[in-house]
């Protein structure tokens, strides 16, 4: 654990960021993935300045079309059936595509289809119109042909051929397409395929289906090999992935059907086979019996499932940082609880952040993480702030609180209702403490005044009067000293240290008398910047005759800045530039 004290704890949490996000909730059976929408490339022959307005009118289009339909749907259902009529025609009859292919291009292309609907949408008869337009205006087959496949706009006008208008030009596109077609994969799931292995639309005649082959005479059905090449089409390029195989063989040799797999397995994401291997090996070299990893993975399928494992690897890797060891990491996920993996990080991220905030020391830190891993995931803290307020303590206290029973951290989850804490004994002797030294001041007993003073100090009764000291020992009187606090408590909630270099820049630098102090001491709860910036601009000013040569330092130091700006500075033409001049000056150093 030496180790940690020389870590900071924000820059493990950002590491853990970069491997972990919201957006990666996602990966087990009961969360659907949202569906990311992109921007609509526009083709410039047939780009439109019109303002589309949107319809109800989807029944036309398939399942993945429907999506779409929201943004690009602007023309009535008759309308929409004359033009794809027109363009299968088009795409059949004239372009001799094959009739499957030519229907399956003109019924799930909406947004080519809604461009060309614009070059003709002030005519009559749109059927004969786009027939006529398609006569003389010959199309980029490849648009609609690569939309049919379940790609939008902005994942194909990147990959478009920039010298082939025409599909029958790219044989070896077409002819694997077709081998996909045939052996089941649905046309609209193709586009996926194509965006993650392009590679395999370039084989020649025969290789695509040897593939398919050499894996079903592992074992594999046809359906299956369906469901995983959807998933994972790099399967498709080179030789049988021998990782997927061996991933495969270690599941079944746990029980788990293919079947079981499929379910555990969701559409639109490509799965990184060799990383799921290598986690499941690495659970091994943890000391995982065969059975604790079969029982494991069964009960928590996101273990490998969410990311391909990556959310399991950065939870190891997170808790390793922190001195965690290889047997507190095993008990972790054999105990691990009902929770998705990357929920389970998000969670451990924001305790550790709490921790942070109370200012916990990283040793302490790392101690929790490791010993209570299992407790700091499964809880979604509330915020930090919310918690201090809700239970009217200190992080003084609250880091002790959980330094002495981590368990308390179930009870401030989110949902639950948060009692402010009973006042410990050290609490009320420091309330003791402060009430004497307010006494002492000449503050009335149990008065509003005093109620107020001892909600804004921050230190007990004796770091209190050696603070009054310091300011009476600077060559202030202690009455007028007395007077200073009751204006203006705050200023001793700074360390005597503090309050002396402050009161030596403002006489000695400043050059200010101390009896300025007398009349506003909250100059002295401001930084040493602030006050140097405003004396040193309104000095300028005054040189300058731009404003009253008599204003009271309250006025320069504690108007807010705009208000100062406003006022004071804008008045003078060159009152600007020598403000930011001075910020620079002052800030700099």
């Amino acid at each position: 654990m030496t180790h940690l004290a020389k870590l900071r704890i924000p820059s493990i949490l950002k590491w853990v960021s970069s491997n972990i996000s919201e957006n990666h909730l996602g990966s087990s059976k009961w969360t659907l993935w949202q569906s990311r929408t992109f921007p609509v490339a526009q083709n410039p022959r047939y780009s439109s300045t019109k303002r589309t307005v949107q319809t109800e009118n989807c029944e036309l289009l398939d399942e993945t079309s429907s999506a779409n339909c929201k943004k690009v749907v602007k023309f009535s259902l008759a309308t929409r059936k004359a033009a794809q009529a027109a363009l299968l025609d088009y795409l059949h009859s004239t372009r001799s595509i094959q009739f499957v292919d030519a229907e399956n291009m003109s019924k799930n292309s909406p947004h080519f289809l809604e461009k060309l609907l614009k070059r003709v949408e002030n005519e009559g008869d749109i059927g004969r119109a786009i027939s006529r337009f398609l006569r003389y205006h010959p199309i980029n087959e490849f648009e609609p042909f690569f939309e049919s496949m379940g790609l939008k706009p902005s994942e194909y006008d990147p990959i478009l051929p920039r010298n082939l208008m025409f599909l029958s030009d790219d044989d070896l596109l077409l002819e694997n397409y077709h081998v996909l077609c045939n052996y089941g994969i649905a046309r609209k799931k193709i586009g996926m395929i194509y965006k993650e292995a392009k590679e395999v639309f370039r084989y020649d005649s025969g290789v695509l289906s040897s593939k398919l082959k050499a894996y079903e005479e592992l074992g594999l059905s046809q359906s299956t090999m369906i469901k995983f090449i959807v998933y994972s089409p790099y399967l498709l390029i080179g030789n049988v992935n021998l990782e997927f195989v061996q991933v495969l063989e270690k599941l079944k040799s746990f029980g788990m059907e293919i079947s079981w797999i499929e379910q555990n397995l969701l559409e639109g994401i490509t799965y990184n086979w060799r990383q799921m291997l290598e986690l499941l090996c690495m659970f091994r070299k943890m000391g995982c019996s065969e059975e604790q990893l079969a029982r494991l993975i069964i009960e928590h399928p996101g273990i490998i499932f969410e990311g391909s494992g990556d959310r399991t690897l950065s939870l190891i890797g997170f808790i390793l940082k922190f001195g965690s060891t290889v047997d507190q990491m095993r008990l972790l996920f054999l105990q691990f609880p009902q929770i998705q993996v990357g929920k389970f990080v998000l969670n451990l991220r924001q305790c550790i952040l709490f921790l942070n905030e109370i200012e916990m020391e990283v040793t302490e830190v790392g101690k929790i993480v490791c010993t209570h891993a299992l407790l700091l995931g499964s809880c979604t803290l509330k915020k930090t702030n919310s918690l201090l307020a809700n239970l009217n303590v200190g992080k003084k206290r609250l880091r002790k609180l959980v330094l002495e029973n981590p368990q308390e951290l179930k009870s401030w989850v989110l949902g639950t209702k948060v009692e402010p804490l009973p006042e410990s004994g050290e609490e009320l002797k420091s309330k003791l403490q402060k009430s004497k030294f307010l006494l002492n001041l000449g503050f009335a007993e149990n008065s509003e005044q005093m109620k107020s003073a001892i909600k804004v100090f921050r230190g007990n009764g004796v770091e209190l009067q050696e603070r009054f000291d310091c300011i009476v020992k600077a060559g202030l009187n202690q009455k007028d000293v007395s007077g200073m606090i009751k204006v203006s408590p705050q200023i001793l909630n700074q360390k005597k240290d503090v309050i002396q270099m402050k009161i030596d820049f403002f006489v000695n630098d400043l050059g200010y008398p101390l009896s300025s102090l007398v009349k506003f001491p909250s100059c002295l709860s401001y930084t040493m910047q602030r006050v140097e910036l405003r004396l040193s601009m309104y000095n300028w000013l005054k040189d300058q005759g731009a404003v009253d040569p008599k204003l009271a330092l309250s006025t320069i130091i504690a108007s807010s800045e705009k208000l100062f700006e406003e006022q004071y500075i804008n008045h003078h033409p060159s009152g600007p530039q020598v403000w930011q001049d001075l910020k620079r000056k002052i800030y700099s150093v």
